[in-house]
């Protein structure tokens, strides 16, 4: 009996924390998942410039191999507390030519926006 009422208190601990707002550590401004290093795709982190009263992040992707590879992207926005801004962006994807670059980007109308994180996958 004692076992269950344990449990019960884990699981009561547990859902209260969920409800808490959590900040996001937000130092990894850049994401890749392995296949897409594989795939022969290297970029560097995205940088934020103002454009238009508007944050603007942008990245530059290039492919290393013979063929063309599709990947998909998000960039997600930060306030200075690590919170994600709202709305979220819808994901978008990218056709990269062979030994080509393309330039990916987001904007923002929300001018707390201080970081931004940018998660690419195939």
């Amino acid at each position: 009996m004692r076992t269950v009422a344990t449990g019960m208190t884990l699981l009561a601990l547990l859902s209260g924390c969920s409800s808490n707002p959590t900040t996001i550590n937000t130092s990894q401004s850049l994401i890749m998942e392995s296949a897409v290093l594989s795939a022969g795709i290297t970029t560097d982190e995205p940088v934020m410039s103002e454009r238009d009263g508007q944050q603007r992040a942008s990245s530059v992707l290039y492919n290393q191999q013979e063929k063309p590879v599709t990947l998909h992207y998000r960039f997600y926005w930060y306030d200075a507390k690590g919170l994600e801004i709202l709305p979220f962006e819808r994901p978008g994807t990218a056709v990269v030519a062979p030994h080509e670059e393309v330039e990916i980007s987001s904007q923002t109308g929300n001018l707390t926006a201080s970081k931004v994180r940018l998660y690419l996958y195939l």
